[in-house]
């Protein structure tokens, strides 16, 4: 179940759209500040697992390969903490093959992750994004209602409604991968106390 946010608007998809509650989310902790240049979006995904064992792929940065099927190696520089710089090789089939991305923000009480691209041999310049997970109850099951932000510049030669869906399709791929990846480990993890 995805659906895309923006600036406040509630934008249908698969017969979900933004309620007032992810409004809420979105408004309280996915604060970009937008240039004319830039465009933004949220995007929202519901995860039928429990909060913990989303958040803990969510928040290692360190590995983001766990979970988004476009890197293939990541190599931390230093300590795990906020300022941390991380080397991503991306995997062929995408415009890029590396990315250096700054660790931002990462608070496990609130359960918020954010991390800026610093550089790379890519076109998403600026970038920067904020990942929220919240408790939700899906199918009468602890779930997870994951809202990830963005924000980043309009290259040259492409309009803010390409960079946008392009972005947008990255980050559903990722939160489709994530929902996957959490669902069968939620799912090994109810057939062990079985």
């Amino acid at each position: 179940m995805v659906a895309s946010c923006r600036s406040g608007i509630i934008a249908k998809m698969n017969g979900y759209g933004c309620i007032k509650t992810e409004i809420e989310y979105i408004r309280r902790h996915h604060r970009h500040e937008i240039r004319d240049n830039q465009c933004s979006s949220s995007l929202v995904m519901f995860i039928k697992a429990p909060v913990h064992l989303v958040w803990s792929l969510v928040r290692s940065f360190d590995q983001p390969q766990k979970y988004k099927p476009f890197v293939s190696r990541c190599i931390v520089q230093g300590d795990l903490e906020i300022g941390s710089v991380r080397e991503v090789n991306v995997k062929s089939g995408l415009p890029a093959t590396t990315s250096t991305e700054r660790l931002e923000l990462l608070d496990d009480e609130e359960h918020i992750f954010s991390m800026r691209i610093v550089g790379g041999d890519h076109r998403l310049k600026n970038y920067s994004s904020i990942v929220t997970v919240h408790p939700e109850i899906i199918d009468g099951r602890p779930g997870t209602l994951v809202i990830e932000s963005f924000v980043v510049d309009v290259p040259d030669g492409n309009t803010k409604d390409e960079t946008c869906s392009f972005v947008k399709a990255l980050i559903n791929c990722n939160l489709k991968s994530l929902a996957n990846v959490s669902e069968r480990l939620a799912k090994q993890d109810r057939d062990r106390t079985y």
